[in-house]
């Protein structure tokens, strides 16, 4: 090929490249023009479709992790200068070796009014000599006992000194399962203030003492509940206590695994006891003055009672209602103002369901014959 061939094609190429690069350069422009001028692109829930509303515009629930979260942290930091640790030191007993120190009972409880009222457990304080808290600080204050009540497990303390908070018992009566709910209080005695989160798990929950009666109303929650914890609020995301920490469910004698089975005294009984006690030092409770032993479907088959259920009467206090009302020692009572004693309805419950100087009804058998009498009930304490 001659060289102006070859200087002819060499141009040629040349020339193909500067309009391929010239049509790149238009093309990068225009495609800018139409997409960098565009506003960004957001991200938006996901429509949710629902069949029974065609037409509507659809609705998206958004949960912000952060304000719960937030909304915890508030709460704590607000009721925490309340909650105490409550150390209760026991009675030394004399053995065999001498004398053995009775020990100590620790657990928590919380302020309810600035004149130095503190609730907690009625377990956490029986019999002890002294009574201590601890608050929040570190600082500790002696505390008297201002009475108790064995059958709803809660105590009253009182302090003499300043306190830092009070917490505001809230309404138990408005809480529905799968609330948020926050436990506080001092596990073993030692971790003060420690902090768990749970939920309302069931509401009106019973659970058998062991001791003849029935906790009757509790909260059940999935909040962690350990030894030292009885006695401290359960709190909502308001800050509110809606509950006092009271018992723990473990599974014994099984390989059955249980965990997030606590209970809690509904803030509205908290109330209504506490104010009593406050005010006269105990809790008006009916009184009937017999002693007795609960007759239930095993005992009567061991020694062929005429009843599956009932209280067998083992004795009768003297001047009693129970006394002036004629009731002997051997009857066996089925019935208290028309309610039925039976596994539900154990025989210091179905009392508890009367006033103090209220007329009732009790139904007995005295050697299978049943009889009705009547009798006005006393305070007991």
């Amino acid at each position: 090929m001659s060289r102006n061939g070859i200087i002819f094609i060499a141009v040629i190429a040349l020339v193909a490249l500067a309009a391929a690069l010239f049509g790149a350069v238009i093309g990068g422009v225009a495609v800018y023009s139409l997409v960098g001028n565009q506003p960004a692109a957001t991200a938006e829930p996901a429509p949710t479709t629902d069949p029974s509303a065609a037409g509507q515009q659809s609705q998206s629930l958004v949960v912000d992790a952060i304000q719960i979260e937030s909304a915890i942290t508030d709460a704590v930091e607000r009721i925490g200068p309340a909650v105490v640790t409550v150390v209760a030191k026991m009675p030394d007993q004399m053995s065999l070796f001498g004398v053995v120190s009775g020990g100590e009972s620790t657990g928590s409880g919380f302020i309810i009014s600035k004149d130095g009222y503190i609730v907690t457990n009625n377990h956490v304080v029986e019999g002890s000599e002294s009574i201590e808290i601890i608050l929040q600080n570190g600082d500790e204050q002696p505390v008297t006992l201002v009475g108790s009540d064995q059958f709803a497990d809660l105590a009253v303390l009182k302090s003499d000194q300043a306190m830092p908070a009070v917490a505001n018992l809230g309404d138990s009566d408005a809480l529905r399962p799968g609330e948020s709910v926050i436990a506080i209080g001092s596990p073993l005695g030692d971790f003060m203030n420690t902090v768990t989160v749970g939920v309302i798990s069931a509401t009106g929950r019973n659970l058998d003492t062991g001791e003849g009666f029935l906790m009757e109303g509790l909260l059940q929650t999935d909040a962690a509940i350990n030894q030292g914890n009885s006695g401290g609020p359960l709190v909502n995301l308001s800050a509110d206590v809606i509950g006092v920490n009271t018992l723990i469910v473990r599974q014994s004698g099984s390989a059955a695994s249980v965990e997030g089975l606590g209970f809690a005294i509904p803030s509205n009984t908290v109330r209504l006891v506490a104010d009593q006690i406050i005010a006269h030092g105990y809790v008006s409770r009916p009184y009937l003055g017999i002693r007795w032993q609960a007759v239930y479907p095993s005992l009567a088959s061991r020694y062929d009672l005429p009843v599956e259920w009932g209280v067998f009467v083992s004795g009768v206090t003297d001047s009693s209602p129970a006394d002036a009302a004629g009731i002997r020692r051997g009857d066996i009572i089925t019935s208290i103002g028309g309610i039925e004693i039976d596994e539900n309805h154990p025989f210091l419950n179905t009392l508890f369901n009367f006033t103090p100087g209220q007329q009732v009804s009790i139904t007995l058998l005295r050697d299978t014959k049943q009889l009705t009498i009547d009798l006005v009930l006393s305070e007991g304490r």
